[in-house]
């Protein structure tokens, strides 16, 4: 492992702050839906292409990345990246309409892509295989914190304010994270030494990774985890107001009650991942997760209570699921190609992040009387049928050391 002047869990944590920050942008998008669909005339299918765009341009960068990532140093990589990301957030926080908040997803995506990519990159590289779902354990908990402390928060900013107000907030704790990881975060070149440095080596190892049937395997399996669980995530928020009953300004209750069950459990499920296998942990979140999407895409209206509860159970199993996955995809390949498979695995999952917010879009509708969304009960079962599919390609996915 690279040695660094920072112990390993400042390090992880400067990582999860990164983290942070990105999924930060990224989940806030989604209780904005029926605001942004209100103030701009929206319909289902287009606010669903602004969470794709998102997706599908951090796709093409993570491919265009898997040529260049191991040719840097980490640390270098990372703050290009993160600082490209900032920039794309900020002009998605003063877009005067629609189309314009679309182009800013797409560049905000796509740097903001790279650079989780390049965070799970540097768990590889820094944390040994034994202790590796502890670390993603910690990285995962960013999600949580930013569901307890960021979207509430960011939301209520909306509330008062108006909608660029939560990106304006991503933009001003992202500029504090990027100015510690310039001054804190160690150089990380060892990967160079045995990557090489040159173009002819980065294809060759692109393909390498193309041609791997290991490797394939972890891209499939990647493929199926994020759809099975990406198909609904966009219409959750919307199906709350609309479907539930869930008032506009209760939505924050909705993702503070899930973020705090995550945040409990991420540590938890990480370690029994390391103790208990990998594998195993991620089909216990899958079958837990089974029960919580059916009650979230048939859920009629409910008590704010019985929300909060479904999206407690929601948050730890399907969240949770991403722990224990990651781990599996991290260590389906050596250091040296630990980097280029990172953003290829990044722009698999954006890709797949991508088309199921498309495809939900257009299966779900919004009735035209009662304002209700139609046919989300069958994104529910979509979800749950991949779910278990993901399952069975993990098994399929060896680990390397």
């Amino acid at each position: 492992m690279p040695k660094s002047p920072l112990p390993e869990r400042p390090l992880l944590l400067l990582l999860a702050a990164v983290q942070f920050t990105h999924i930060l942008d990224f989940m806030v998008m989604m209780p904005l839906g029926p605001q942004l669909m209100r103030l701009f005339n929206i319909l289902p299918h287009q606010f669903s292409n602004l969470v794709a765009s998102y997706t599908f341009s951090a796709a093409v960068a993570g491919l265009l990345g898997a040529f260049l990532v191991d040719r840097f140093d980490r640390k270098t990589a990372l703050l290009f990246c993160y600082a490209g990301f900032l920039l794309g957030t900020l002009a998605c926080a003063l877009a005067p309409s629609y189309e314009t908040l679309l182009v800013a997803r797409i560049v905000s995506g796509a740097f903001g892509g790279v650079s989780g990519a390049m965070v799970l990159t540097i768990v590889g590289d820094i944390v040994p295989l034994e202790r590796r779902a502890s670390a993603m354990g910690i990285i995962m908990s960013s999600f949580a914190l930013a569901s307890i402390l960021g979207v509430p928060f960011g939301l209520w900013l909306a509330a008062i304010w108006s909608w660029h107000a939560p990106f304006l907030l991503v933009v001003a704790l992202g500029s504090v994270v990027w100015g510690v990881t310039l001054v804190r975060f160690p150089a990380l070149r060892g990967h160079l030494a045995a990557a090489g440095q040159h173009s002819r080596q980065a294809i060759k190892g692109l393909l390498e990774l193309l041609t791997n049937r290991n490797t394939l395997a972890a891209l499939s399996f990647m493929m199926m985890m994020i759809f099975g669980h990406f198909i609904i995530i966009p219409f959750l928020s919307p199906s709350m107001v609309a479907n539930a009953g869930l008032a506009e300004k209760d939505l924050s209750y909705f993702y503070l009650a899930g973020g705090i069950a995550s945040f409990v459990t991420s540590p938890v499920v990480g370690r029994m991942a390391d103790r208990h296998g990998r594998l195993k942990m991620f089909a216990i979140m899958i079958l837990g997760a089974l029960l919580p999407v059916y009650l979230i895409t048939n859920q009629g209206p409910s008590h704010l209570a019985v929300i909060m509860v479904v999206a407690a159970l929601f948050f730890v199993f399907g969240g949770g699921r991403f722990i224990p996955g990651q781990a599996i995809v991290t260590s389906a390949v050596p250091a040296r190609l630990r980097g280029s498979f990172m953003s290829l695995n990044s722009s698999v999952r954006d890709l797949a992040a991508g088309v199921a917010s498309m495809l939900g879009g257009h299966i779900v509708v919004k009735d035209a009387l009662t304002g209700k969304l139609l046919h989300f009960p069958t994104l529910g079962w979509i979800a749950i049928a991949a779910s278990l599919a993901s399952v069975v390609l993990a098994s399929r996915v060896k680990a390397v050391a």
